[in-house]
């Protein structure tokens, strides 16, 4: 504490309540929360309540009991000085105390992310070094911010207290949010207060506290107002007497049980002032005390109303202008009437309660207000150090704007803009370059001239020109402002800047280079609110650059258009726009743009045919950007190389790469990057038969991925292919409703919607929907595969061929089936088969063509299997075995090999959990007399033939009519018996058999050969 501080430490605060008067529930729900989190279990508390009516005395009191208990506290309390842009503002008092009090334990969970950690809190570090600003760095930071949290916590009970969240800026609501919503494990509680009564419906805290109510695992806690029993007690303790009854009643009365109300009430009645005297006006109420202040202590709790909410004691002194002695005396004398408190740190002073500041500073006359900011700016310009490091730009930005000095406040606003980015603030960062476009025609011209363009990312300035010498352009502005609202989540603001740059363009003159650029980032906010696919405005940014010098906006708008060919069309226009942008990006020496460049390269290269050279880039990139500490971009190589193994079979190599990238993810916070990754880490390990793996991958992407919708719906893809496979009919439903309500909301793009369709597809063939299967494949295939779509289109084709072999011999199947067998062979022939694994698929696709059209030819089987047998797919090759077998049975094969074919397949199925194709070996070997067990034994001691299933004979004629499309009543007078009865046995055949309908049933009686097939 200063000395300042020290002298005015004896001084009698009389109006504050000695007696904590009720809040007794909620009191003990704090310290139950503080229990459940000592034992290891998060907790997460809001406290609500209207100003004045008591959340900070009920949180001081926690955080006694919490001290009490051996509880670390830290505290951190949201400023008004928030809404100009100082970002983080409660999270960084936080963290400071937090590593006041643990600087141990605080140093071992923050070891290796100072740098990035330094956003939140400045003491750890510079940024410089740290990852740059991206789509994914404030994810990045929140994520770490949450971990250190956590690690701190686990060896020490730890309360994290934020105070009045209504004044929260955007940053420090959304860091909240991701806490609450990730903190899983440490033993700590996070208890956060607001003032219910100022969340109207616009509020920017309302969205939020929505969001949070919906989470299960946070608490709120409702502080009503005191009854007239609680403020017969808070007046006694305040008097230190029994007060009169008829005090009481009008007391009661005035404040309406609002505590901080009773206790100005008092103050008035004991000043001599009856409360019959007192205005109606909540604001004169609370200025009373006030101007019963001596004259330079009135005046030094105005300065400090205009000061911020807490006012350092250096600065105050130096806009006060009093000498040391009297602003002694006049903060002694704010300090007792008990408006002033010192700030915790002792390192100056703020209002008791923010009620009476917010009255203060209302009372300012306009003029004065300008005037005590413009005083607040020239003394911090002359003495940078009277304020924290990386509160100075941002508060002098707030004073002159508020000064009105457009000349003075824009170049310092762009300082603050450029701050909060380098924080990853991107929303303060935003509403600072606003303010900067507001001010902008109101400075002179020659003021304008000195500014530079400051932190301009993503290929700007466009110009080419020297940052160092060029003058900061409107344009740059816009673009600087266009990027800040797309990373904070602003995509429709994001929108309309991009749109007004590209008027000013088209009017002002020839600026090919910016008019790209701006272009470039139009086709990527387009695309993310799902507007179009954003190649137009790409082709529009290509013709904009060509024939120009090579520069960093011309590698920028190839790769981007590169990066969209790769997932939308790759062929070879992408694979030219890739290679030319990684020759621009060396040529103009920008080592981000071409390792991005050269990722996308790899993977379309890849998809052309040159494996080798395409794995091989990506390997160097992915090893290169690792070197560089490029967090992002390294991910992103993680993932592409991931899916660029898996795509040509080499699967095992996926998985280790894959796993090997979500540590990469985890290791450095990138939430978001970790999702992308482990999407292929789950397709890689169903390939490999790692399904229990893959399962639970998939249900750990689904709950990481809120924030990433794709992520999330290639979770449900993996999901429902697995509840498929498992004969879990009514779970991929589920799963496929899922997935699709995900991908409808974006650009369609090839490597979500074939897989989607085929999910379909294979669902309405297993549930008895064959018209639905072929209308979802000719919707598939209608617009052709682009190359590199094979990986994608070889599983739908081979699912389709499938269904409809499995449905040979069903008369309602007949109808259509050439049509749907002759558009497979067409779209078969025009697929590419790079490598061995699509060349097994392609002879997947022509021996379930052949099945369906009744030439079920074991050596079609046997070369499959042979195929199979090298690559890593355990049940593609079971599924093949158990089609073999089947196709020798038919054709009267040795019995022995039939024998090893079925066993092997039904082995894999049962590791699996495959229960479909168990079932179908089961039966298969069932009805030849053989055992899928015994070493030795021929045949085996299967139930009769006509048992299969547990059918009666009766139930099989019934499944035989059934299976021809016939009604209740059709079977009924085939049969000679009841459309009753026929009901009955059509119940007992669904239930038997497993399925929903019977459409179903039909399917699974052919495929199983539970009725005689049709002709062959």
């Amino acid at each position: 504490m200063s000395d300042t501080c020290a002298m005015l430490g004896g001084v009698e605060i009389k109006s504050l309540s000695p007696v904590f008067v009720g809040r007794a529930d909620e009191l003990t729900a704090l310290t139950d929360a503080l229990s459940r989190a000592t034992a290891g279990e998060p907790q997460a508390l809001l406290v609500a309540g209207e100003a004045g009516v008591g959340k900070t005395r009920l949180l001081e009191e926690f955080l006694r009991e919490a001290r009490a208990r051996g509880t670390t506290v830290a505290v951190g309390g949201c400023v008004e000085i928030g809404a100009d842009g100082l970002p983080f503002a409660p999270f960084s008092a936080a963290l400071r105390a937090l590593r006041r009090a643990l600087p141990d334990a605080f140093a071992t969970a923050a070891e290796g992310h100072e740098g990035e950690l330094a956003r939140l809190l400045p003491e750890l570090g510079d940024t410089a070094g740290s990852e740059p600003n991206g789509e994914d760095s404030t994810a990045r930071l929140f994520e770490l911010a949450v971990r250190l949290l956590e690690r701190v916590a686990a060896d020490h009970t730890v309360v994290l207290a934020l105070e009045d969240l209504h004044w929260a800026d955007t940053s420090t609501r959304h860091l909240l949010a991701y806490l609450l919503r990730t903190l899983s494990r440490g033993r700590l509680a996070v208890v956060a207060t607001y003032r219910s009564d100022d969340i109207h419906r616009r509020h920017p805290l309302r969205p939020l506290l929505a969001e949070l109510e919906r989470l299960r695992t946070v608490r709120r806690i409702d502080l009503p107002r005191f009854t007239r029993t609680e403020v017969h007690r808070q007046l006694t303790g305040i008097l230190a007497a029994e007060p009169e009854p008829a005090l009481v009643d009008q007391i009661f009365l005035r404040s309406d049980g609002n505590a901080f109300f009773v206790e100005e009430l008092v103050v008035s009645h004991e000043n001599g002032c009856t409360a019959g005297g007192l205005t109606d006006s909540l604001r004169d109420l609370l200025l009373v005390r006030v101007e019963q202040l001596p004259e330079d202590a009135e005046k030094v709790v105005r300065v400090v109303a205009e000061g911020g909410s807490t006012v350092e004691y250096d600065l105050l002194a130096a806009v006060v202008r009093l000498g040391e002695d009297d602003l002694i005396e006049a903060l002694r004398a704010a300090v007792g009437a008990n408006i002033l408190l010192a700030a915790p740190d002792g390192d100056g002073y703020r209002f008791r309660h923010s009620l009476v500041r917010e009255a203060v500073s209302d009372d300012l006359l306009p003029g004065e207000r300008s005037r005590l900011n413009r005083r607040y700016a020239e003394a911090l310009e002359a003495d940078p150090a009277l304020v924290r490091a990386e509160e100075r730009t941002t508060r002098l930005a707030s004073y002159w704007y508020h000064a009105h000095d457009a000349a003075k406040a824009l170049p310092v606003v762009l300082r603050a803009a450029a701050e909060a980015r380098r924080r990853h603030a991107y929303a303060e960062q935003l509403g600072l370059l606003e303010r900067a476009m507001e001010l902008w025609d109101d400075v002179p011209d020659d003021v304008r001239a000195g500014l530079r363009p400051i932190d301009h990312a993503e290929g700007y300035p466009a110009c080419g020109c020297d940052p160092e010498t060029a003058p900061l352009h409107y344009l740059d502005l816009l673009a600087e402002t266009a990027v800040a609202a797309r990373l904070c989540g602003e995509r429709e603001r994001a929108l309309k800047i991009v749109k007004r740059a590209l008027r000013l363009l088209e009017s002002d003159g020839d600026d090919p280079q910016r008019a790209a650029w701006f272009w470039t980032d139009y086709s990527r906010l387009i695309s993310n609110l799902g507007r179009g696919d954003g190649w137009a405005e790409i082709a529009k940014a290509q013709e904009l650059v060509r024939g120009l010098p090579p520069s960093a906006v011309h590698a920028k708008v190839l790769a981007v258009a590169a990066g969209w060919g790769m997932i939308h069309a790759p062929g070879p226009e992408s694979l030219a726009a890739a290679e030319r942008a990684v020759e621009y990006a060396r040529l103009v020496e920008d080592e981000p743009i071409e390792l991005h460049a050269r990722l996308t390269l790899g993977t379309l290269l890849i998809d052309a045919g040159d494996v080798a050279t395409g794995v091989a880039t990506m390997y160097e990139v992915r090893d290169r950007t690792v070197e560089l500490g490029l967090v992002s971009e390294a991910s992103r190589s993680y993932t592409n190389l991931a899916s660029g193994l898996e795509s040509v079979g080499r699967s095992g190599e996926a998985v280790e790469v894959a796993t090997e990238g979500v540590a990469y993810a985890q290791r450095h916070g990138l939430r978001d990057s970790e999702g992308w990754v482990l999407g292929n880490l789950v397709e890689s390990q169903l390939s490999l038969g790692l399904w229990d793996d893959a399962d639970r991958e998939a249900h750990r992407l689904r709950r990481i991925a809120y924030s990433s919708s794709k992520p999330r719906g290639s979770a449900c893809l993996k999901l429902g292919d697995l509840a498929l496979l498992r004969g879990e009919l009514d779970t991929a439903a589920q799963y496929v409703a899922r997935a699709r309500g995900v991908y409808e909301a974006h650009d369609p793009v090839p490597q979500y919607v074939v897989p989607l369709g085929r999910l379909e597809m294979t669902l309405a063939a297993a549930q008895g929907r064959l018209a639905d299967a072929r209308s979802l494949l000719a919707d598939a295939v209608e617009d052709g595969f682009a190359p590199g779509i094979h990986r994608y289109a070889w599983p739908l084709l081979l699912a389709a061929a499938t269904a409809e072999a499995d449905a040979r011999g069903l008369p309602a199947a007949e109808d259509g089936r050439a049509g749907t067998l002759a558009l497979v062979r067409t779209t078969a022939r025009r697929l590419a088969a790079p490598v061995p694994l699509w060349e097994a698929y392609a002879l997947f696709v022509a021996a379930e063509l052949a099945r369906a059209e009744g030439r079920d030819e074991p050596g079609r089987w046997a070369e499959l299997a042979a195929a199979l047998a090298a690559l890593e797919r355990p049940y593609e090759l079971a599924r093949a075995r158990h089609r073999w077998a089947d196709a020798l049975l038919v054709a009267g094969g040795g019995r022995d090999q039939v024998a090893n074919l079925l066993r092997e397949a039904h082995e894999v199925a049962v590791r699996l959990g495959a229960r479909p194709l168990r079932e179908d070996t089961e039966l298969l070997a069932a009805r030849a007399r053989l055992s899928l067990t015994a070493a030795s034994p021929d045949r085996c001691p299967a139930p009769d033939e006509d048992d299969a299933f547990g059918l009666t004979p009766r139930e099989q004629d019934v499944l035989r009519l059934v299976a021809e499309g016939r009604t209740n009543r059709q079977i009924a007078e085939e049969l000679f018996i009841s459309p009753k009865t026929a009901s009955v046995h059509v119940s007992n055949i669904l239930a038997k058999l497993g399925v929903s309908g019977r459409g179903e049933a039909a399917a699974l009686a052919h495929r199983l050969h539970l009725v005689p097939a049709g002709p062959r």
